[in-house]
């Protein structure tokens, strides 16, 4: 029971508007369940969280296990609607506790299944099959057909998100009998409508339009309800994607989609229902969008993002906005297109941030994939604007927008990367880079689907040029790019860097010959994280030859401060030997040495470098420097980046720990080098986890490699960059380029697969 009531005295934070007034009487907890129902079915997901938790509070106060353990497993579904998965699972571990040792009962049952929804929409299937597996085990011992039909669709569901297609049609099969024997008419019509989508997936666009033709006919018999307009919905884009499958069928699937969302709206409308008539309104809209009916679409979005206002459901009106954007746009209305997305930015900026990963995750995509259209369409509009307005001072207000909108993006993505505050962390200490750096361009390369725009931020003020080549294109030049430049016996990266400088640095030529320019500060976007920009060739010489290049994932998560060389003290710590399967690095201990003569601090090599003596020595000591030698890998999965040590893995959060102790300090680590990591290359995600390390550990700057390297040549640049920042003078990026140039000078190691890997990352000061 402590547990409990621990997790209740939480649940009161949702709690303020309800209080009561001195000498009211308090409402029973019979009446705040039924109110949290009501709230649910009306889609005020808010007021039903508030309404359950209250009533969870009533019935432990009275010591009714029974229905405080029903109340919970309601309030999970609540925070499940609000993308409040973790409270959602601890709700439901309360409501376990209390179910004591009835371990095969219904309610236990109802927890394992609400268990599985949570795992699912958190992206865990396999932790959602299990529980889904077991739920379902329960409800068949207990011959309970209703709830093993409920259950076997959410278990297709996630066979679904695996494309295990035949297990997830099999779910939805037995689910559709065993409602259909116990009468349970809406959950026969929903695992038929689930069975549909996977049909339409793998081909079976007959199967499926039967399924959906069916399942309408059960819907239109049920009074309005939350989950009768949500299968409406879905009903009606699942009718819409079968149109490109049948097209002998497509002005029936066109007439059959809009009768089920307009179906869809009018139930939530009678339900008092504004979140559900916002969704159902909008996909009217985009129906319309796509038979060009621009006039009725818009119509059906003005709609959809009134009843957004209503529902102050953020999640749904970022996307109206963002559909009237698009219309308007279409329309040839400019500006109201791009004060459409600058709404649609702003309503994305509210949405909590695991709201907007849950969004992402039941989409199928990426932070990028399911948001980027936001940010791009308005930053592509933006720059339209500003071609038009070119040499004014307003064309500059238009240009900086667009930066600004792009760096937006950029702190989105890395906060959903890594899902912590340590980019909030990062961000307090930041100020305007461009009143400190007199002496570097900031290039902002832009992809579009029409085009790559180069956005330069210089000392004298904003510049653009616009290149002819689209997303797809230059996307795959990178790809190869990056596959012949790993290939150290070979020239054959050669016309690929020379064509990806044609179409990256040399319409900036003009600009840069202007300004007194030693350093390139690279923002890159999507495919271009995966590359390093040093290694673009002008047909004589390098990039490298002519700048010194640094990468930040964003202006505004980047300290400006420039590096303190007095009193500099390093951590140096790594691995020469092999260690749980990797292969030793030989030159490793030299790499170390020659460190600690120049700074002195603390060394700790292969048994010594322990994941417990790494965190006790950052804690003791103020180092200035971290250097780590050692396999590292970057993935897409945050979880699975890490950095080896001698007995484990530091892992992304662990370095957090124990790094990011140094951002609450007065003076934050200057650098952190990383000298043996690699990046799958064509893995723009994983590249994020690079690109971020520096702020993950709380750090000004780091250097690290997009690819495993030579283990000579890697220890040799590595001295050479730490004895070139011994000269006061030399930034961090000019010290970088100095020892990227001996390399670059040695027969040996000439290859740009040696030098190229090394990123500086964030501050380059």
């Amino acid at each position: 029971m402590r547990g409990v009531g621990l997790l209740l005295l939480a649940c009161f934070l949702w709690v303020g508007s309800g209080a009561l007034a001195q000498g009211d009487e308090a409402p029973s907890p019979e009446q705040l369940l039924r109110d949290g129902n009501q709230a649910f079915e009306r889609g005020a997901f808010e007021l039903a969280a508030e309404g359950w938790t209250n009533a969870a509070a009533g019935y432990e106060r009275i010591g009714d296990r029974q229905a405080q353990s029903e109340t919970l497993v309601r309030l999970a579904e609540a925070y499940q609607a609000l993308g409040q998965h973790r409270l959602g699972l601890q709700a439901l571990q309360a409501a376990d506790q209390l179910i004591g040792e009835d371990a095969k009962s219904s309610q236990r049952a109802l927890v394992l299944w609400g268990t599985g929804r949570l795992y699912l929409a958190l992206g865990q299937p396999g932790d959602a099959q299990r529980h889904l597996r077991e739920a379902l085990q329960l409800a068949r011992t207990r011959e309970q057909p209703g709830l093993a039909a409920g259950i076997l669709i959410d278990l297709g569901n996630a066979y679904g998100s695996e494309s295990k297609h035949p297990e997830a049609l099999a779910a939805y099969a037995e689910s559709a009998q065993l409602a259909e024997r116990s009468g349970h008419t809406a959950v026969l019509a929903r695992a038929l409508i689930n069975r549909a989508v996977i049909a339409s997936r793998i081909g079976q666009d007959l199967g499926a339009k039967a399924d959906l033709d069916q399942a309408m006919g059960y819907l239109q018999r049920l009074p309005a309800s939350h989950d009768k307009s949500y299968d409406l919905i879905t009903v009606g884009l699942t009718y819409q994607t079968l149109r490109a499958h049948l097209p002998n069928a497509q002005a029936d699937l066109s007439q059959r989609a809009l009768a089920a969302l307009q179906e869809a709206a009018d139930s939530a409308e009678a339900n008092g229902d504004p979140r559900a008539a916002s969704y159902a309104w909008g996909h009217l809209g985009a129906l319309y969008e796509t038979d060009r009916r621009y006039q009725d679409a818009l119509e059906m979005t003005q709609r959809a993002i009134f009843k957004a206002q209503q529902a102050a459901a953020p999640e749904a009106l970022y996307r109206w906005h963002l559909q009237a954007g698009r219309l308007h746009h279409a329309s040839g209305r400019m500006d109201e297109a791009i004060a459409a997305y600058r709404r649609a930015v702003f309503a994305l900026q509210s949405i909590r941030p695991e709201l907007v990963a849950a969004v992402a995750r039941s989409s199928g995509g990426s932070f990028r994939e399911t948001y980027g259209a936001v940010y791009f369409g308005l930053v592509d509009l933006l720059l339209q604007r500003a071609s038009t307005l070119t040499g004014s001072p307003e064309a500059e207000s238009y240009l900086k927008e667009a930066r600004d909108t792009v760096e937006l993006f950029k702190i989105d993505e890395m906060r959903d990367y890594f899902r912590d505050d340590c980019v909030d962390a990062a961000r307090s200490h930041i100020t305007a880079l461009e009143t400190v750096s007199k002496t570097a361009a900031v290039i902002y390369p832009i992809l579009l689907p029409d085009r790559t725009e180069l956005l330069v931020s210089l000392p004298s003020g904003m510049r653009r040029v616009s290149v002819p080549v689209t997303a797809g294109p230059l996307t795959q030049e990178i790809r190869v790019f990056r596959k012949y430049l790993e290939k150290r016996t070979t020239q054959e990266y050669l016309p690929h860097a020379q064509r990806l400088y044609d179409w990256l640095i040399r319409p900036l030529e003009p600009e840069l010959a202007g300004a007194s320019i030693d350093t390139l500060v690279f923002v890159p976007d999507g495919p271009l994280r995966t590359i390093p920009m040093a290694a673009l060739h002008d047909g004589k010489q390098f990039l490298i030859s002519k700048y010194a290049v640094a990468t930040t994932p964003g202006l505004t998560l980047t300290d400006p401060h420039p590096l303190s060389r007095e009193k500099m003290m390093a951590l140096s710590g790594g691995l020469s030997e092999a260690v749980q399967g990797f292969p030793p690095l030989p030159n490793v201990t030299e790499e170390l040495e020659g460190i600690k003569r120049l700074y002195g601090g603390t060394l700790l090599l292969d048994k010594n470098f322990l994941v417990a003596r790494v965190e006790q020595e950052l804690k003791e000591q103020p180092f200035s420097v971290v250097h780590i030698a050692s396999h590292g890998q970057f993935e897409s999965d945050v979880q699975k980046s890490f950095v080896l040590a001698f007995d484990g893995k530091l892992t992304m959060d662990r370095l957090d720990q124990f790094v990011g102790l140094f951002r609450f300090r007065d003076e934050p680590l200057a650098l952190l080098t990383l000298s043996a990591c690699e990046t799958a290359a064509g893995d723009d995600r994983a590249a994020l986890g690079l690109a971020g390390v520096a702020i993950k550990a709380g750090a000004r700057s780091a250097l690290a490699t997009l690819w495993f390297i030579n283990d000579q040549a890697s220890s040799g640049l590595v001295a050479e960059f730490y004895q070139q920042l011994h000269d006061t003078s030399v930034s961090k990026a000019v010290a970088l380029q100095r020892a990227q140039l001996m390399l670059l000078r040695d027969p040996v190691f000439y290859h740009p697969a040696y030098w190229a890997p090394f990123l500086l990352l964030n501050n380059w000061l």
